[in-house]
């Protein structure tokens, strides 16, 4: 049986498919998610990373956090350089890792290690 869930997402909430979002090209100021993607089947995240960033407006402003291993995700630094040849600007992979967000004994414990955030502007 499938579960019904406009029952109980609260009102202005949307449920769709991360891979093929039902939203228009530039529709939004900002997107952001926290530890998201690395749950979606997915054989590239960085296609669900463009698909995301596709609804994103020109001048609009995107951090996305996640375990962006090479593993779950491929190439992040030839993806942020892509970003940057597409014309996003201020695009940066900053890792959460390091101290300023959790240790790396803390990732590795919590099963964060790859943690990640991608920010920018388009």
């Amino acid at each position: 049986m499938k579960a019904d869930y406009k029952n109980w997402m609260p009102k202005g909430m949307i449920q769709g498919d991360a891979c093929k979002l039902d939203f228009a090209n530039e529709t939004f100021d900002a997107v952001t998610s926290n530890y998201v993607y690395h749950n979606i089947p997915s054989k590239d995240r960085q296609a669900i990373l463009l698909e995301t960033l596709r609804t994103l407006k020109k001048g609009g402003t995107f951090a996305i956090h996640d375990i962006m291993s090479k593993g779950k995700y491929g190439d992040m630094q030839a993806f942020e350089k892509k970003l940057k040849d597409m014309g996003y600007e201020d695009v940066q992979l900053i890792d959460t890792t390091d101290g300023i967000f959790m240790s790396k004994w803390e990732s590795t414990w919590m099963g964060l290690s790859g943690s990640t955030l991608l920010v920018g502007t388009k």
